[in-house]
């Protein structure tokens, strides 16, 4: 995984799309938009140009195989929770970070060292906060 120097603003819609190719590591649009079509009403043309979207905004890595192309994931499944954890802790639930991480490592929704990287990034980004005030 590409490390971004920044935390990433996910849209709803890029965050799915993400979730689905975290579970299989590549995956074709077909791929994908079989499995977006679950939760979203989108016509394939509307799966791939986000997809192209999200290439461009260094979230997707697109290569050719076979005549086919496969995108894979540029940030990690932790890079991708941070901003929602520090959205649900900041404005819904009014909670400090790890009270929100330990929300996670209940549900077993992130594996351990996964919690470990979202840990890192919440703390490096909060550092970073007050550093800028």
């Amino acid at each position: 995984m590409v490390k971004n120097l920044s935390l990433p603003d996910l849209t709803k819609a890029e965050f799915n799309i993400l979730r689905i190719i975290w579970k299989s590591g590549k995956l074709s649009v077909r791929e994908v938009h079989d499995q977006v079509t679950a939760t979203r009403a989108w016509a394939y043309s509307t799966t791939k140009t986000m997809m192209d979207r999200m290439v461009r905004k260094h979230l997707l890595e697109r290569e050719k195989f076979h005549g086919v192309f496969l995108y894979r994931p540029l940030i990690s499944r932790p890079t991708g929770f941070t901003r929602i954890v520090q959205f649900f802790a900041d404005h819904v639930l009014e909670l400090d970070y790890g009270e929100v991480v330990a929300l996670f490592s209940r549900s077993e929704a992130l594996k351990p060292e996964e919690i470990r990287e979202l840990e890192k990034l919440l703390a490096d980004e909060t550092e970073d906060r007050h550093d800028t005030s």
